[in-house]
C-alpha cells in the first residue's frame, strides 16, 4: 500500500469515509455486488477519496487488483439519453453497438449489454465502475446501470456514482428561473434513491484544518484561526487549500481577519451578480454589509428600494441569497459564507464605508450599530473606542461575555494609547475565558505574558489557567495578583480575584474555600457587579459542599428574590441544580439544569452550559433516562472539542463511559474513559470523575481489583471534607464494594463506618442506600445472613420514594447474589428477577447477563440437557471458565471463593471426562444452545 506523504495529506480528516469505502470494495471483491453513492459538495474530495482507496488496494499483494472502468458526466450532455451508458459500452472495447436511444426498450437492452460486459470482466479480476460527476449523467444511463446491478447475484462488481449534493448550485439558472430542468430533476431523484448505500463526505473539522495547513502548506495555525477559516469555508478542502495558498502568511496571526473568497470562486460569484438587475445588485451588496440573517426590512432600507421582493427572487434564482420567512419577519442569508465574502470584498472601499455608515443608521440595536461604525472607520478613533468600552460594561453586567470580548477587542484596535490598548485586550481575553472561548483566549496568551507585570494581567492568566485545568499555574497567578493589591485602590480587582478564587476552590472541590472567597467577593463588589453576582450564584453550592445544606437552600432562596436579568440566571440554575441532585431531588435538578444549558437567547456562558450539561447527564442517568443522557453527553463532547474547556471534560465523559459499560459496549466505554483521563496534577473536580469512569467500567466488567486501583487517588486526597460529602460524588460505595469483593473485609469495614455515619447524619437517602450495598455484602461475607438481609431491605427502603431505577437495581442485584451464596435460592431468585427486570428496562446488557448467570447458578431454572450432569453452580463456573475467565475472575463474578471455584472445576472435569480448560471450552461449545425463555 502506498503510504507516502502525499497520500496521507489527501486523506486528512477522512478516516471514517476511507473505512466505509474500503468495506464496500472488500465486499464486492468477495462476490457481493453493490451500487454505492459517494456524495458531497463540490471540492469536498469525493474523487480524491475514491482514487486513494483504489490506489491503496493496488498495493496489497494478497488481494486481486480491481479493474477500473471510469466515465464522467458533463453538463452539456446531461440531456442526451444514454450518453453516459454509451461511454461505458464503448470503454469495454468489444464493438457491441448501442441500441437506438429513442427505442421503447433502449434502457433494458443497454442494461443487458452492460451486464454481459461487466460479468465477463469480473471473471478474471474484480471490477469497479465509476461514474464521476454523476449529477450530470442522464437518468436513462443511470437506470440502465442500476438494472445491470440488479441482475447480479455473486459477481465481483462495485458501481460507484460520484455526485454533488447541492442541486441548485449545479445549474446556471436563467434570470428568473427557479426550477431545475426536468432531466436534471430525474437525475437527482435517481441519486436520492441510491442513498441507502452512500458514503457522504462532510466538512473538515478545525483540527483537520490545522493538520492540512501544517502538512500541506507548512503553516502553524492556532485553533482560533483554524475555527475561523473552517467556518468561512464550511470545512471544504478545495476552498481551504486555495485560501491557504493565496493569502499572505501573516493573515493568520490576526484576530478574526476579514477573509475573501478564493479568486476563481469570487470571480464566478461576481459574474453571476453582474448579470442581475441593478436593484438586485444593490440588495445583495446591502446584505453583504448587514451580515448573516439580515432582516429584509433593513436590507430594503439600506439598498434604497421600495418593493424588494422581485430583487429577492432574482438573487435567489442566481444562487446568491436564501430567504427565510417567519410570521412578521423575513430574513436573507447568503447561500454560502464565501458568496458574501466575494460580494463584500468586491465593493470599493469608499462604497463599503458608506454602506456601513448607513447601516448604523438603519438599526436600533446598539451592538450592531457600533459594529457597523467600526467597519466604516479606517483610522484610530478614541471616542468610538470609549463607546465600545461603555457598551462592553453594559454587556458584562448581564454576563454576556461574548459580546464583551468582541467590543473590547474592537475598542483596543481603535485606541491610540498603548496602555489603553493593553488594558482593553486583557479585559477582552478575560471575557473570552468567561464566555468559554478558550482557544481564542489561548491564542492571545503569549501576547498577554509579554505585557508588563500587573494585577489585571495575573488575574486574567490565572482565570485562563483555571478553565484549562491547571491548578498550580492558577494558584501562582492569583496569589501574585492578591499580594499586589492595595485595598484602598484596587477594590474592584480584589473582588474579581475573589471570584476567580471561588472557581479555583470549586475546581479543588473545597467547599470551605468556596464559601470564604465567595463572601469576600460579595462584600468587596457592588451588588450588581459580575464578580458579586457570580460569587453569589456559587455560594449556595459551596455551603452544600461544606455540609451546610439548610444554609445552602436559604442562600439560593435569598438569591432568587433578586435574580438579575440577562445571562446571570444561568449560573444560579446550574448551582441550584447541582445542589438539588446532591440533596436527593433529581427531578428538580433536571428542570434547573435544563434551564442552564442554553446559551443563545441571552448570550450565556459556554463554560456554564458545559457544566450544566455534564450534571444534567448525571441527573438523567440517575433518573434512568439513559438515551437522553447519552445525547446530552454527545452534544457536550462535540462542544468541548471546539472550546477546549479542560475543566469540564472528565465530568462530561464520565457518564458516557458508565452507560456504555453497563450496556456492554466496551469499545465506546473505553473511548469515553480515554477522553475523561485526568492526572494527579489536575483539579480534583477533573480527577474524581476520571477515576469514577475507570472504576465503574471496571465494575461492570467484574474486575474489582481494578476498581480499587482506579479509586486509590481519590482515597488519598489530602483535602477531602467536601469530596466525602454524601450526595456529590458516588465513589465511597463503589470503592467499599470492591474491597469486599476482593476479600479485604476489615479494610472495608473501617472505610465504610465514617461514610455511613456522615450519610445518616445528613439524611442522604440515596447515599445510605448505595453504602448499604457494600455493608450488606460485608455482613454476609462474615456469615451473618439475617443482619445482611436487614441491611439490604433498609437500603431498598431508603430508595422507596426516590426515582432512582439504577440504584434500586444495583441493591437488588447485590442482595440476590448474597442470598444465593447463602443458599436462600428461592428468595434469591425473586430478588434477582427484580434486578434483571430493572436492568433490562435500562438496557444494561452487561448486568442482565450477570443476573441470568446468577439465576442459573441458583438452580431454580431448568438446566440445558447437555448440562444435566452438572449442578447449577458447576454450570455457572464452567460457563465463565470456558469463556476465558481465571479462577479469581470467576470467583468475583459468582461471589464465591477461589477455593470453591477450584472445587467445582474438579467435579466438572471429572463429570465431563476432561483434563484442561481448553477441553472444557471445546466441550462447552458443543453443548446445545439454551432456548429463549
Amino acid at each position: 500500500m502506498n503510504n507516502g506523504p502525499e497520500l496521507q495529506r489527501t486523506l486528512i480528516g477522512r478516516v471514517g469515509e476511507v473505512a466505509a469505502l474500503t468495506r464496500l470494495t472488500g465486499s464486492a471483491r468477495a462476490g457481493h455486488p453493490c451500487l454505492a453513492l459517494v456524495e458531497g459538495p463540490a471540492g469536498i474530495g469525493k474523487t480524491t477519496l475514491v482514487d486513494q482507496v483504489l490506489e491503496a488496494q493496488r498495493g496489497r499483494a494478497e488481494e486481486p487488483v480491481p479493474h477500473v472502468l471510469r466515465v464522467t458526466g458533463v453538463a452539456w450532455e446531461s440531456d442526451l439519453p444514454l450518453g453516459v451508458a454509451d461511454q461505458l459500452v464503448r470503454a469495454h472495447g468489444d464493438g457491441i453497438p448501442m441500441p437506438d436511444p429513442a427505442a421503447p426498450d433502449a434502457v433494458l437492452r443497454t442494461s443487458r449489454i452492460l451486464h454481459q460486459q461487466w460479468t465477463s470482466v469480473q471473471k478474471t479480476e474484480p471490477l469497479v465502475v465509476i461514474v464521476d460527476d454523476a449529477h450530470w449523467a442522464d437518468a436513462e444511463s443511470l437506470r440502465a446501470a442500476r438494472s445491470t446491478m440488479r441482475r447480479m447475484s455473486n459477481e465481483r462488481v462495485l458501481l460507484l456514482l460520484v455526485a454533488r449534493d447541492e442541486p441548485y448550485e449545479l445549474y446556471d439558472a436563467r434570470r428568473g428561473q427557479e426550477e431545475l430542468p426536468l432531466s436534471a430533476l430525474r437525475t437527482l431523484e435517481f441519486l436520492d434513491g441510491c442513498k441507502d448505500v452512500a458514503v457522504r463526505l462532510g466538512p473538515l473539522t478545525a483540527e483537520d484544518v490545522r493538520t492540512l495547513a501544517r502538512e500541506v502548506h507548512g503553516l502553524t495555525l492556532d485553533l482560533a484561526a483554524a475555527r475561523h477559516l473552517c467556518r468561512h469555508t464550511l470545512g471544504n478542502p478545495r476552498h481551504l487549500t486555495q485560501l491557504l495558498r493565496e493569502l499572505p502568511r501573516d493573515t493568520w496571526h490576526d484576530w478574526r481577519p476579514e477573509l475573501p473568497a478564493p479568486g476563481r470562486y469570487a470571480a464566478a460569484v461576481r459574474h453571476r451578480l453582474a448579470r442581475c438587475q441593478e436593484s438586485t445588485r444593490r440588495l445583495v451588496e446591502a446584505c453583504s454589509v448587514l451580515g448573516d440573517d439580515a432582516a429584509l426590512s433593513e436590507a430594503t432600507e439600506l439598498a434604497g428600494l421600495g418593493d424588494a421582493l422581485p430583487a429577492v427572487d432574482e438573487a435567489r434564482a442566481a444562487g446568491l441569497l436564501t430567504p427565510t420567512i417567519d410570521p412578521g419577519r423575513t430574513q436573507l442569508a447568503f447561500t454560502h459564507p464565501l458568496v458574501r465574502a466575494a460580494v463584500l470584498t468586491g465593493l470599493t472601499l469608499t462604497h463599503r464605508a458608506e454602506l456601513h455608515q448607513r447601516a448604523a443608521e438603519c438599526t436600533t440595536d446598539r451592538g450592531r450599530q457600533l459594529g457597523y461604525r467600526v467597519a466604516a472607520t479606517s483610522t484610530a478613533d478614541d471616542a468610538l473606542a470609549d463607546e465600545l468600552d461603555a457598551y462592553a460594561a453594559e454587556c458584562g453586567s448581564a454576563g454576556e461575555w461574548s459580546a464583551v470580548a468582541d467590543a473590547l477587542v474592537r475598542a483596543g484596535r481603535l485606541s491610540t494609547s498603548r496602555a489603553v490598548r493593553e488594558d482593553r485586550l486583557l479585559r477582552a481575553v478575560d471575557a473570552m475565558t468567561g464566555a468559554g472561548d478558550v482557544p481564542q483566549a489561548t491564542a492571545f496568551a503569549a501576547e498577554l505574558e509579554s505585557f508588563p507585570a500587573g494585577i489585571l494581567r495575573d488575574v486574567v492568566l490565572g482565570y485562563l489557567a483555571i478553565v484549562r485545568g491547571r491548578p498550580a499555574e492558577a494558584e501562582s497567578f492569583l496569589a501574585q495578583a492578591w499580594e499586589r493589591c492595595d485595598p484602598a485602590r484596587h477594590a474592584d480587582l480584589m473582588a474579581r480575584i475573589c471570584q476567580r478564587r471561588v472557581l479555583h476552590a470549586l475546581g479543588r472541590f473545597d467547599g470551605h474555600d468556596v464559601v470564604t472567597w465567595a463572601r469576600r467577593a460579595i462584600d468587596l463588589a457592588d451588588p450588581d457587579d459580575p464578580s458579586a453576582v457570580e460569587s453569589e450564584a456559587v455560594l449556595g453550592l459551596g455551603l452544600a459542599m461544606a455540609g451546610r445544606p439548610e444554609q445552602a437552600l436559604a442562600a439560593y432562596e435569598s438569591a432568587a428574590a433578586k435574580l438579575p436579568s440577562g445571562a446571570q440566571p444561568q449560573r444560579f440554575q446550574l448551582g441550584r441544580g447541582w445542589v438539588d441532585l446532591a440533596l436527593d431531588a433529581p427531578e428538580a435538578a433536571r428542570r434547573r439544569l435544563e434551564a442552564a444549558v442554553p446559551t443563545g437567547y441571552r448570550m450565556g456562558s459556554t463554560r456554564i452550559s458545559l457544566w450544566a450539561q455534564a450534571w444534567l447527564a448525571r441527573t438523567q442517568f440517575a433518573l434512568g433516562a439513559w438515551p437522553e443522557a447519552l445525547e446530552t453527553v454527545q452534544r457536550a463532547a462535540v462542544r468541548l472539542v471546539d472550546v477546549r474547556i479542560e475543566l469540564s471534560r472528565p465530568l462530561v465523559h464520565w457518564t458516557g463511559a458508565q452507560i456504555h459499560a453497563l450496556r456492554g459496549d466496551w469499545e465506546a466505554a473505553e473511548r469515553h474513559v480515554g477522553e475523561a483521563l485526568a492526572a494527579p496534577h489536575h483539579y480534583e473536580v477533573m480527577l474524581i470523575p476520571s477515576c469514577l469512569a475507570r472504576a465503574q467500567v471496571a465494575e461492570a466488567r467484574g474486575d474489582y481489583e481494578r476498581v480499587v486501583e482506579a479509586l486509590s487517588p481519590v482515597v488519598h486526597f489530602p483535602q477531602r471534607l467536601s469530596v466525602d460529602e454524601p450526595g456529590f460524588w458516588p465513589w465511597p460505595d463503589v470503592y467499599a464494594n470492591a474491597l469486599v469483593m476482593t476479600g479485604r473485609l476489615d479494610e472495608a469495614d473501617a472505610f465504610l463506618a465514617p461514610h455511613e455515619e456522615l450519610a445518616a447524619r445528613r439524611t442522604r437517602r440515596a447515599a445510605m442506600a448505595r453504602l448499604g450495598v457494600a455493608r450488606g455484602r460485608l455482613t454476609a461475607a462474615r456469615g451473618d445472613i439475617d443482619p445482611a438481609r436487614e441491611v439490604f431491605e433498609q437500603a431498598l427502603a431508603h430508595l422507596e420514594h426516590l426515582p432512582l431505577p439504577y440504584d434500586r437495581a444495583r441493591v437488588n442485584f447485590a442482595y440476590g447474589q448474597t442470598l444465593r451464596r447463602a443458599g436462600k435460592r428461592r428468595e434469591a431468585d425473586t430478588v434477582l428477577k427484580n434486578a434483571r427486570d430493572a436492568y433490562a428496562a435500562l438496557r444494561a446488557r452487561a448486568y442482565v447477563e450477570r443476573c441470568d448467570r446468577e439465576l442459573k447458578a441458583g438452580g431454580l431454572r431448568t438446566a440445558r440437557p447437555g448440562m444435566a450432569r452438572l449442578t447449577p453452580q458447576e454450570q455457572a463456573v464452567a460457563r465463565l471458565v470456558s469463556a476465558g475467565a481465571t479462577n479469581q475472575q470467576a470467583a468475583l463474578e459468582l461471589f464465591i471463593s477461589v477455593k470453591t471455584v477450584q472445587y467445582h472445576l474438579t467435579h466438572v472435569y471429572s463429570k465431563l471426562g476432561i483434563r484442561s480448560r481448553s477441553e472444557l471450552a471445546a466441550r462447552f461449545r458443543e453443548l446445545p444452545t439454551e432456548p429463549d425463555r
